[in-house]
């Protein structure tokens, strides 16, 4: 794996880390018309927003184990992902290549960035304000996790936020500073499509999720399209969970080597 799609890699999992492989669990199918009665209106509003964030799913921690192809800038590579979150702490990453072997470890925390490049025999000590020159300053700890786990965003579920009724789904929008979003919901009240942009700074997000599997009372997205952008820089995901738990016990190794060199 070169050492510029590695670097792509980890930029993107900044953004959004997932897996991909044929679903175990059963796939729930998405209605055409929602089941639950919602009533419409500004008054309404508040009950809407929490009636949706209902169908957020619970977890303390959550492993996510699977493959994905990675396009950027035209070049596709493909690898093994392990995703390991224990919730509003940190986020742990392995990515490995074909071959088996490890290319990249990361562990994400709210306020910081550590990762090594094995193959490279490097390794970058960063805070997290340091993929702010990838994508919007309103990106933070918590709306990586969110993304990860296919649940609404706590910034955007405001009354400040518009929320409408779009095709006979949710459609919730708004601005925060320079970052401009919209959240499509389907019928199931899950987030369907998210999109972030900032023309700014000419950088733009979009996530699609695609059906969903029931998990501990609540819907897991089984696969989804990440589509980034920042300045020239493309990457486009095609995502399928294979593995997903929560509320196991997880462990989040992470050692630098000696003969590792850190860069900047």
């Amino acid at each position: 794996m070169k050492r510029n799609i590695l670097n792509s890699l980890i930029l993107a999992s900044l953004t959004i880390i997932a897996v991909s492989c044929k679903p175990k669990k059963v796939i729930v199918a998405t209605p055409t018309v929602s089941t639950e009665k919602v009533e419409v209106g500004a008054d309404k509003k508040k009950e809407n927003l929490a009636l949706l964030k209902g169908k957020d799913l619970a977890f303390n921690t959550l492993s996510l184990k699977g493959k994905t192809s990675l396009d950027v800038d035209g070049d596709v590579n493909n690898v093994t992902m392990n995703i390991r979150i224990e919730k509003d702490k940190k986020i742990w990453v392995s990515v490995t290549g074909l071959a088996g072997i490890e290319g990249v470890r990361a562990v994400i925390t709210p306020d910081s960035l550590l990762m090594r490049n094995n193959l490279q025999k490097t390794f970058v000590q960063k805070p997290f304000s340091y993929i702010y020159g990838f994508t919007n300053k309103q990106v933070n700890f918590g709306l990586l996790q969110a993304i990860l786990s296919g649940n609404t965003i706590d910034e955007f579920m405001t009354e400040k936020s518009n929320l409408d009724q779009e095709g006979g789904v949710w459609a919730l929008s708004g601005s925060a500073s320079d970052l401009v979003y919209k959240v499509l919901f389907n019928t199931l009240l899950k987030p369907a499509e998210v999109n972030l942009n900032d023309a700014k700074s000419g950088q733009a997000l979009k996530v699609v999720y695609g059906d969903h599997t029931q998990i501990n009372n609540a819907l897991f997205p089984s696969n989804l399209k990440l589509n980034s952008m920042a300045g020239a820089k493309k990457i486009n995901i095609a995502i399928e969970f294979n593995k997903i738990d929560t509320n196991v016990p997880l462990t989040f190794p992470f050692s630098i080597p000696k003969n590792f060199e850190r860069v900047n």
